[in-house]
């Protein structure tokens, strides 16, 4: 097996910083990889979080086609996106261990050889029910990429500015990953069929594995304990059950039997899993994490910001191509403004909290964020796009850049390098968490708004559709979308029905990102405690305290 005296050595003695990191760590802690080969691995992991990240939205752009080419309702349509999702955020935290007992290196090269083969089947499927399934596949694959990533860089960074500075490029990866998807799609639906949208993913995935074996390290903890079964088996009933009774509610109804027993199972499930985690002798989560409230606030944070991303991708691209007409590659282009202020603010954030700290950050970004939906949510049928949109779009993005990287390394610096497969586990669940919701609640909440007023609004027209058709256009925004292309008079109620699920939503996910920085600006520790710690560190170590990993302060 991988031990960590297998990781690249250096020919000099090591930093004073590291040695001091090293005395602290058991046996078989991983050796930080020279200096020279760092950005090349660093250059690794942003292109597997990079292809994992694109994936996650690609689809988003494909909706209108799949829902046309498959005969996909909504619903289908919200588990071919939160098929990806739940299985990702589902087995996250258990991959997170398993990368760290089994290796970092083999764990990468295993999840993304299984991600390029799921996306070529994808590719060959022609029904929404074998899409969806291997989506659930795709997303298990993505569930061992991701936090593999973020402990290879906590094990490479050991520095605390070097890391900070590391993870906003990463940051920045995923954000440009998350909202690039749509770009990309739309490109490729412009010359392509919707397949390719899954035959990209292919090469991508290839490259980042020569990568792999060319760069990263090996490197284990090989003192993890065995895997959590019990608490692995409740955490994914919970959530499976909590994403199943949400995106089933529209057609169910919120207040049916169904739909209000699984949601307190759910409940019951989860209260049952902090349970078991507090007594198993080696938890899957530690669940005393969360009282250090770098852990919690930051969870938080990133939560309720990738409920907001993915709620927003899953609803703005179909308002571009259905309510605005624009094509895909239209609606991709138009998507480019969240990509780029995403990238350059989780490396000015990655810079930012170190200096001023992560609260100061965390709550600007909130409030820019929160700021951004409730202004979406006026945007007009024929809002312009250059002095509307895109600005709204600027916010939104500012505002989750630098949410992302001072939350993450606040997370991070719980746990000591060596056990940094569950910290960043933790770290990945939250945001896949928050989008598994965001695209379940804001996609079942806009289905129900927009059923109920579209049944009225196009029943009111005198020879409008008969029954048949318009429990189908309910069901589908394509096949609304064809029955206005058919009869002008039409569109107006789509287009009303449509912006009533826009609006609500975004409104929800506003009052939520605001609620959630006065939380940031409650919680979250300030400078005054960083340098308490600080303190504390360089008093009983000896060691500058500036050189140290984040990680090892104490909490």
């Amino acid at each position: 097996m991988f031990t960590a005296s297998t990781s690249v050595a250096t020919s000099s003695p090591a930093h004073p910083a590291i040695q001091a990191i090293q005395a602290t760590q058991p046996p078989g802690a991983p050796v930080p990889p020279s200096t020279t080969r760092k950005p090349l691995v660093l250059l690794t992991v942003c292109v597997a979080v990079l292809a994992i990240n694109i994936d996650t939205t690609i689809v988003n752009v494909a909706l209108p086609t799949l829902g046309r080419e498959l005969d996909a309702s909504t619903r289908d349509l919200l588990w071919i996106v939160d098929g990806y999702n739940l299985s990702f955020a589902a087995l996250v935290l258990a991959m997170g261990s398993l990368s760290d007992r089994w290796g970092r290196r083999p764990a990468l090269l295993t999840g993304l050889g299984g991600f390029a083969l799921a996306s070529g089947v994808a590719a060959l499927v022609d029904s929404s029910e074998a899409l969806i399934a291997l989506r659930f596949v795709m997303g298990t694959c993505a569930a061992l990429i991701f936090p593999t990533t973020l402990s290879i860089i906590a094990n490479a960074f050991p520095e605390r500015r070097e890391r900070a500075a590391a993870l906003g490029l990463w940051g920045a990866a995923v954000g440009v990953g998350v909202a690039a998807g749509p770009v990309s799609g739309g490109v490729l639906l412009e010359h392509f069929t919707w397949h390719a949208v899954f035959w990209a993913m292919v090469p991508v995935a290839a490259v980042a594995m020569g990568l792999t074996l060319a760069f990263v390290p090996e490197s284990r903890d090989p003192s993890v304990p065995a895997l959590d079964r019990t608490g692995l088996a409740v955490s994914v009933a919970a959530l499976g059950l909590l994403t199943y009774s949400v995106i089933e509610a529209p057609e169910r109804g919120w207040s049916s039997t169904p739909t209000v027993l699984g949601l307190i199972v759910a409940a019951v499930l989860l209260v049952a899993f902090v349970v078991h985690e507090r007594r198993t002798p080696h938890p899957m989560l530690d669940v005393t994490l969360f009282r250090d409230r770098r852990f919690s606030a930051a969870a938080v944070a990133v939560t309720i910001s990738f409920f907001a991303l993915f709620g927003f991708i899953f609803l703005i691209t179909q308002y571009f191509q259905f309510v605005r007409d624009f094509s895909a590659l239209g609606t991709g282009a138009r998507i480019l403004p969240v990509a780029t202020s995403i990238a350059i603010a989780s490396i000015v954030g990655g810079l930012l909290a170190p200096r001023v700290g992560t609260k100061a950050v965390v709550t600007v970004g909130m409030t820019l964020l929160g700021s951004s939906f409730l202004w979406i949510s006026t945007v007009a049928v024929d809002a312009p796009y250059p002095t509307v949109i895109v600005p709204q779009m600027l916010l939104m993005g500012t505002g989750l850049g630098l949410i992302s990287t001072p939350a993450t390394e606040s997370i991070l610096q719980v746990l000591p390098p060596a056990r940094a497969g569950i910290g960043s586990a933790v770290n990945d669940a939250t945001r896949e968490l928050g989008g598994t919701l965001g695209v379940a609640v804001i996609g079942s909440l806009f289905s129900s708004l927009y059923a109920d007023r579209l049944v009225e609004a196009l029943g009111q027209v005198p020879g409008g559709p008969g029954a048949a058709d318009l429990d189908a256009a309910a069901e589908s925004v394509a096949v609304a979308d064809a029955l206005a292309a058919a009869d002008p008079r039409l569109l107006d109620g789509v287009n009303e029905a449509f912006l009533l699920g826009l609006h609500t939503g975004c409104l929800v996910i506003g009052t939520m990102c605001l609620m959630g920085a006065v939380f940031s600006l409650v919680a979250l520790p300030g400078r005054r405690f960083a340098q308490q710690v600080q303190a504390r560190v360089e008093a009983e170590t000896g060691t500058d305290a500036g050189e140290l990993t984040a990680a090892n302060l104490p909490g």
